[in-house]
């Protein structure tokens, strides 16, 4: 069968122009024990400063869930025509990971498809048979094509939050994540060329930049979005830990020799931009994967998670400076990283066409 690249599908950029935002509205206590009652106004603040620009396709167990969300967001000066609330039950809220992959084509017309990957709740809990099913019930709520991503005669497994693409072809991930042959293990079928051709055949990649390790605290074993991020074609910004006692400090020290020290396949190099960590972050003696790289990219503005720290002033102003076409908002997110993930973990994006 045809993949998404023979049909001239690929997964856009972060900042080109969406039609919606997708998000799961909280409702798993497990996910933030003890601490829930804040999370939906943290979610009602994401929604506020993203309706201006585009949709928000927000999914719900029931109708109950539905009418608490739309009294959070009523609350918050949230206007309800920009919400579409689908009655998708999930497991959890963190539809970066489960939530559909859309790529996109200009010719013969332009449209806009979904590349469906499984997802078995980061090879760790044993709950995800709902969060699975949210890309096909997506497409079919879109009317959109479906691609099932398979290699070796069987589904793959991937995470939106394992990845992150310029638009043009180059993606970034790491190693921990996706080729750990013990630990959090997706596809243990899949060696890293299995894997590059997964991407390059459902995403339209034409090159893999492949990272190490990520943070100290991320439960989900490497995601790059808590540690690098495409902020254009050809720049990124790298989290970065000058205190050489701290955990993270030598991970994010070696990403950085290897993109330093990457050719493009044209032969150019990316350009590095330094993006500072906050203090580290704990809570019952935990610690807690707190980073600025977790931001979103909406048509509105990009929100940044802030952490009560020192550094949250310069991460903001360095990313203003990278982002001159949209407001960049910090968005309090102490009590979001309780559940070990915060704003882009939580949204995925819908092109539009």
């Amino acid at each position: 069968m045809s993949t998404p690249r023979d049909l001239g599908f690929q997964m856009p950029a972060e900042w080109a122009p969406h039609r919606a935002t997708w998000l799961g509205w909280p409702h798993n206590r497990g996910d933030w024990p003890g601490k829930i009652a804040p999370i939906p106004w943290v979610y009602g603040e994401i929604v506020r400063k993203l309706a201006p620009g585009e949709k928000l396709c927000i999914l719900v167990n029931s109708p109950a869930h539905q009418t608490q969300a739309s009294r959070v967001l009523q609350r918050a000066g949230v206007n309800l025509g920009a919400i579409e609330f689908h009655l998708f039950p999930t497991n959890r809220g963190w539809t970066r990971d489960f939530g559909p992959f859309f790529v996109r084509r200009e010719r013969p017309r332009p449209e806009v498809a979904i590349a469906r990957f499984h997802f078995n709740a980061w090879a760790k809990y044993p709950d995800w048979e709902l969060d699975c099913q949210i890309p096909v019930r997506a497409a079919a709520a879109r009317g959109v094509p479906l691609f099932e991503a398979r290699r070796e005669g069987q589904g793959v497994v991937l995470e939106g939050g394992s990845i992150d693409v310029n638009g043009e072809g180059l993606l970034l991930t790491t190693e921990e994540c996706l080729l750990d042959p013990q630990v959090q293990v997706r596809n243990p079928h899949l060696g890293r060329a299995e894997m590059e051709a997964v991407l390059r055949d459902y995403l339209g990649i034409e090159q893999v930049v492949w990272l190490g390790r990520g943070i100290a605290g991320d439960d989900t074993h490497g995601h790059v979005d808590d540690l690098c991020r495409f902020v254009n074609p050809s720049t990124v910004v790298l989290a970065h830990e000058p205190d050489g006692r701290d955990a993270n400090h030598r991970p994010l020290e070696e990403n950085r020799e290897r993109l330093e020290n990457l050719r493009l396949r044209d032969g150019s190099r990316l350009e590095v931009v330094r993006l500072p960590m906050p203090a580290p972050l704990y809570l019952d003696g935990q610690r807690l994967p707190a980073s600025y790289a977790n931001f979103y990219i909406g048509n509105s503005a990009v929100l940044v998670p802030t952490f009560n720290d020192a550094q949250d002033c310069q991460a903001l102003g360095l990313l203003a400076e990278l982002f001159p076409d949209r407001p960049v908002v910090g968005i309090h997110a102490v009590d979001l990283v309780w559940g070990l993930g915060t704003i882009h973990c939580l949204t995925q994006q819908e092109p539009t066409v």
